[in-house]
Parts: structure tokens; sequence; C-alpha cells
């Protein structure tokens, strides 16, 4: 397991109590677990998918992640519709723990009030949430 000051926290994601990530770009926000969270699972070897067009209220369950460890869910770090999921994971799973701010995003969605990427933790916030 990494030491908190080794975790890959890029700055321009913001950040969830569950350990999920978010991104905007452009009119979506691109989602996925946290370097935190993968290393914390280890081995990922499922990812269940929402479908494309679902909407989710922000804190909703949208899928889960499974490990050689455990099963994780995923909750939804803002209100909206998914737009695409990432499908390279039904067969690569194991891109989460590669990578999991590229190749191992999750979903996309386009939210329905951008305004709650605000309540969201920027990297200072989530590491001090992980050190408390």
């Amino acid at each position: 397991m990494k030491e908190i000051n080794d975790l890959n926290l890029p700055e321009d994601v913001k950040y969830t109590k569950d350990h999920e990530w978010a991104k905007p770009e452009g009119d979506t926000v691109t989602i996925g677990i946290n370097d935190y969270a993968q290393d914390q699972l280890g081995e990922i070897v499922f990812v269940e998918l929402p479908e494309v067009g679902d909407s989710f209220s922000a804190e909703d369950e949208f899928g889960s992640v499974e490990s050689v460890k455990a099963v994780s869910e995923l909750y939804m770090p803002v209100s909206g519709e998914v737009v695409a999921i990432n499908e390279n994971l039904e067969d690569a799973p194991e891109l989460v723990n590669e990578d999991c701010y590229q190749g191992g995003w999750i979903i996309k969605v386009k939210p329905s009030d951008s305004a709650q990427m605000d309540a969201l933790m920027d990297k200072a916030a989530y590491l001090e949430m992980l050190k408390g």
C-alpha cells in the first residue's frame, strides 16, 4: 500500500469522501475512482457499469468495482445523465489499477447542476480528510 504522500492526486480533478474523482471537460464530467481507492482495493477484476442514458442524483450508487479483496460501490459525485461508459473496462478492468485517471476512467456524465462540483474537495482538502 502506498503512503499518503506517494499517491497520484492530480490538481485538476475534484474528490469525494467516497474516493471518486470528477473532472469537468466541456459540458461533461469524467468520473472514476482515485489512486487511493484503487491502491486500497488491490487488483481490480470487474467493474459494473451503468447504461448510457441512465440518470442519477449526487451520491447515488451507479455501479461497483470488484477486486480480489472486496467489492466497493461507486457513488455519483454530481447529479446527471450518463453519456459515455468506459467499455474498455469490460475486458480490461485492470486499466483502473494501471492509470485510474486516463485509461481507467469509468463514466462521463452531463451534469444537471454543474454548481455541485463546487461542493467536492480539492486535492488539499482530500489529503486532509485522508490524514484525519
